[in-house]
């Protein structure tokens, strides 16, 4: 069995801490929020296994790697760089790039405007959203401005989580008042046992505006996202207590401020990839979310409408009784569909 190797990648400008595992062609592992390199544990030995060289890697503003005290240093077109700056300080000229929430964002936007280096891209939770990032109902490739489209979504009287993200306070003032707790909070709120239990089996057959407007993504004024979250004593069956610890302790080192400044740069980054917003996504792609995910209802437009944009889309896939946090929760399936994937291309 081939080791992990920890690493520490001095890009131009930026330290990016990765683990490695196997040898072979390079796949490029992106890290959603609140997560970590960690996230792919699963992953790391299953592509290591088939022959491929996987590297996880935690973005600017996680873990080891590099924090920045400004909002333009969290703006997309920096964190493409750092991926491209991976990939050229582990000697390679391509790869393929594989991302989760967030780290789905940077992986689709490193394919879109890099594809002689990004020769292939999945992305998990998060559909292919062009200038829009995060696909939303109403916006499924950013047509309308996200400042706007946030208010429409999240009605009188709330704000949309990304904005209540995106002004930091709030959320670090909930983080730092109970860090283990909050991320539980987290991890539970948008998982598929979550879901299932408050019966939304049928989630993406409902209102999705609606939806949102009711769960934890939407906080009323002067409450705190965790009011509308009640995770039990037990956790998730995906989550163990060894996984949960190693999450806290990351966040207790590097806090949130970096996380959310990704959110606080939404709107520069929408203004940022304004001039490509007729570019084809041309490397081939491919989806998987999970049938119990906000986000999969939320991007069901560009889902069903990504043949516009991507001529080489080898497809979509849904999995059943799988929420949020996708390659934790079907590791196995993830797996399989990734190392298919990755022998077509």
């Amino acid at each position: 069995m081939s080791k992990r190797k920890n690493l520490m990648l001095q890009l131009e400008g930026a330290r990016i801490h990765a683990v490695s595992e196997g040898e072979g062609p390079l796949v490029v592992l992106l890290h959603g929020f609140p997560e970590s390199w960690y996230s792919w544990r699963h992953q790391l030995t299953a592509l290591a296994r088939a022959g491929y060289r996987a590297v996880a890697i935690d973005h600017r503003g996680y873990g080891r790697s590099s924090k920045f005290p400004a909002d333009d240093d969290y703006q997309i077109k920096s964190l493409v760089s750092d991926v491209k700056g991976v990939v050229s300080a582990l000697g390679e000229e391509r790869a393929v790039v594989v991302g989760h929430d967030w780290g789905a964002v940077v992986a689709w936007t490193c394919a879109w405007l890099h594809p002689d280096v990004f020769h292939g891209v999945v992305g998990l939770a998060i559909p292919f959203s062009g200038q829009g990032l995060i696909a939303l109902p109403g916006s499924p490739f950013g047509e309308v401005p996200p400042d706007r489209l946030h208010k429409d979504i999240a009605g009188p009287g709330q704000d949309f989580y990304q904005d209540y993200f995106g002004a930091l306070t709030p959320a670090i003032t909930e983080f730092e008042a109970d860090a283990r707790g909050w991320l539980l909070d987290v991890y539970w709120g948008f998982c598929a046992e979550a879901m299932i239990g408050a019966g939304l089996r049928d989630l993406l057959k409902l209102p999705q505006v609606d939806v949102i407007r009711q769960s934890p993504l939407c906080i009323p004024r002067g409450a705190k996202m965790r009011d509308r979250i009640e995770a039990p004593d037990a956790l998730p069956k995906w989550l163990s207590e060894e996984d949960l610890q190693f999450y806290v302790n990351e966040f207790e080192g590097s806090g949130l401020a970096g996380p959310l400044s990704f959110y606080r740069s939404i709107l520069k980054s929408w203004s940022q990839l304004s001039a490509h917003k007729d570019i084809k996504l041309t490397s081939a792609s491919m989806f998987i979310g999970g049938e119990q995910d906000v986000t999969t209802g939320w991007g069901l437009e560009a889902i069903q409408n990504v043949g516009v944009y991507a001529t080489n889309y080898i497809g979509s896939h849904i999995l059943p009784e799988c929420g949020h946090w996708v390659q934790q929760e079907c590791p196995e399936q993830v797996n399989d569909l990734l190392v298919e994937f990755l022998k077509r291309v």
